[in-house]
């Protein structure tokens, strides 16, 4: 088998503690944070003289991680537009399953999140919606009834 996990997804931003703060707010549990020191990142990357601070969270069953990163050098480029509608190519959201669909929009949307559409019901199988949360980073709630 080649593939025996997802181990994580990174997200490039500016603001690392609004995201962290809205990440642990959804549920995720912040594993740790600081300037990543690595020489070997720059091979990895592909980009010369980095500077930079990460941040690891995780889902609380360990089975899913964010990383993100806030570059101070060289400086992060930002995408057009800024918050791309669903049908723009690339990455567009991180789905999670939760218990509660309302009970963590609500805690979301009190942080400053914002209800991308409306929370609805696919069949009699799921509870789903969209959340955009700091800089445009929109988050997929999944409840399975």
């Amino acid at each position: 088998m080649a593939i025996q996990r997802m181990d994580n997804v990174l997200i490039v931003v500016e603001d690392l503690d609004a995201v962290i703060a809205f990440l642990v707010e959804l549920g995720m549990e912040l594993e740790g944070r600081g300037p990543l020191d690595w020489p070997g990142a720059e091979r990895v990357i592909g980009l010369e003289d980095v500077r930079q601070d990460i941040a690891m969270l995780r889902v609380p069953n360990g089975h899913g991680r964010v990383e993100l990163a806030r570059f101070h050098r060289p400086a992060a480029i930002a995408p057009e537009p800024r918050e791309a509608p669903a049908n723009t190519l690339g990455l567009r959201r991180i789905m999670f399953a939760v218990d509660d669909i309302e009970d963590v929009t609500a805690r979301l949307l009190a942080i400053g999140g914002e209800l991308v559409g409306e929370i609805v019901q696919y069949e009699e199988i799921y509870r789903l919606c969209y959340v955009r949360g700091p800089e445009g980073i929109v988050i997929g709630l999944a409840e399975q009834l």
